[in-house]
């Protein structure tokens, strides 16, 4: 947890009240290697920090083919954003290639941790625009 709330500083200042209520609501994940953390057709309902391990991203193609779209490694965020923030189905696999350990905050969570922390939300625009670019290069 401690890695989640350093990789959470450097994307903005929270207090320690405000560390306790992160840490409150977090909760820690283990998938084993070729679990699935969400599946094409399901409604992505956590929002999730890989703090081990290496997770893959694929879908498949109108010719049934399986397309690898990108690795998501440790420190770095798990969500399918389109899916979590719009509550539709999601397009993609997420699949643990090595056993991982994720701390995942719960959508009603994550929805509190908005409405109670100021500038939560700027702190979580930092973190996705990083992953974003990530994902680009």
């Amino acid at each position: 947890m401690e890695d989640f709330i350093s990789y959470l500083l450097q994307f903005g200042n929270l207090n320690p009240h405000q560390i306790e209520l992160i840490i409150k609501k977090a909760t820690q994940l283990v998938l084993k290697k070729d679990e699935y953390y969400l599946e094409a057709g399901q409604i992505s309902k956590q929002f999730g920090f890989v703090t081990e391990g290496i997770l893959r991203v694929s879908y498949f193609n109108n010719k049934s083919e399986e397309i690898t779209k990108y690795f998501i490694d440790e420190n770095n965020i798990v969500v399918d954003l389109e899916s979590f923030d719009n509550e539709i189905p999601s397009i993609a696999y997420v699949q643990a290639m090595t056993d991982c350990n994720i701390i995942v905050f719960a959508k009603r969570d994550w929805q509190e941790l908005l409405n109670t922390i100021i500038g939560w939300d700027a702190i979580v625009r930092k973190i996705v625009s990083k992953a974003l670019l990530q994902k680009v290069e």
